[in-house]
């Protein structure tokens, strides 16, 4: 026992060298992406010098192309997708969406995904094919919904760049953000005016991954970001005022999970 124990040891760390030789090539290195999203993603914001995607720049080459823009909600994506279209064509690798926090926001209602109506259809198991009456659903494409706006953004993502690798991010953690009395957010533990919680938009990004074929990468639970806590604030813009957009650190700390997280999964399909 003890002689195999030893001989097991041994094997792991001769292989120690060709796992740490595999991290170091990541597979996302050098590849150009498009960043669609709100005011965490927006280069103009000033909470922080370098965003999220600054730092894959920087530890991986990536290539950033940024199309988004504060206040935008999921509604905005197709508008950020016809200029990634109109600037770049189909040569970029691939794009990741963090959109969501300001749906929360605004009360927009979670809505559902899909839409029933009865139809006919054409079907035979074990005797001769015949018409037969069957529900059928249609993605929901209400405007006026969570889940409307997201069904409209991934139909049109999937049809304009059918070949690209398409990464959704969840909402990160909210608390309060006050900039002055016409903008005024309260913290992630109040329900918003239609009754949601922050945690129902979340949700739905990540059902949102299996119905459309997208990957999903829960920020909201892996980043590690909690501005409930004053022991986080220091991740934030501001302690007193803005613990909704995270400083140069917590960037850091989102892009260190991205990181890690999109090794797990192939930058483009061509």
């Amino acid at each position: 026992m003890k002689q195999k124990l030893i001989i097991t040891l041994t094997a792991l760390l001769i292989a120690l060298p060709a796992v740490t030789q595999k991290l170091e090539s990541h597979p996302w290195k050098g590849k150009r992406v498009a960043y669609f999203g709100d005011s965490i993603t927006d280069p103009r914001n000033s909470a922080s010098k370098t965003k999220y995607w600054g730092f894959l720049e920087q530890w991986l080459g990536i290539k950033p192309y940024v199309y988004g823009v504060s206040g935008r909600q999921w509604n905005d994506i197709p508008r950020q997708a016809d200029l990634l279209k109109k600037e770049h064509g189909n040569d970029f690798d691939a794009i990741l969406i963090l959109m969501g926090t300001n749906d929360y926001n605004n009360a927009v209602p979670i809505g559902e995904w899909f839409e029933e109506k009865m139809e006919k259809v054409e079907y035979g198991h074990g005797y001769v094919k015949r018409m037969e009456d069957r529900v059928r659903r249609y993605p929901s494409k209400n405007p006026d919904t969570y889940c409307g706006r997201i069904n409209i953004a991934l139909d049109s993502l999937k049809r304009l760049f059918p070949t690209k690798q398409i990464v959704l991010l969840t909402p990160i953690h909210r608390a309060g953000f006050y900039a002055n009395d016409k903008n005024w957010q309260c913290t992630e533990d109040y329900r918003n005016r239609c009754g949601e919680y922050l945690d129902s938009y979340v949700e739905a990004v990540k059902q949102a991954a299996n119905i459309w074929a997208v990957p999903v990468i829960d920020l909201n639970a892996c980043c590690g970001l909690y501005p409930m806590h004053d022991e986080h604030a220091s991740y934030f813009n501001k302690a007193d005022t803005d613990r909704l957009h995270p400083n140069d650190r917590g960037h850091e700390r989102m892009a260190k999970t991205l990181m890690y997280q999109l090794i797990s999964l192939p930058p483009s399909f061509e």
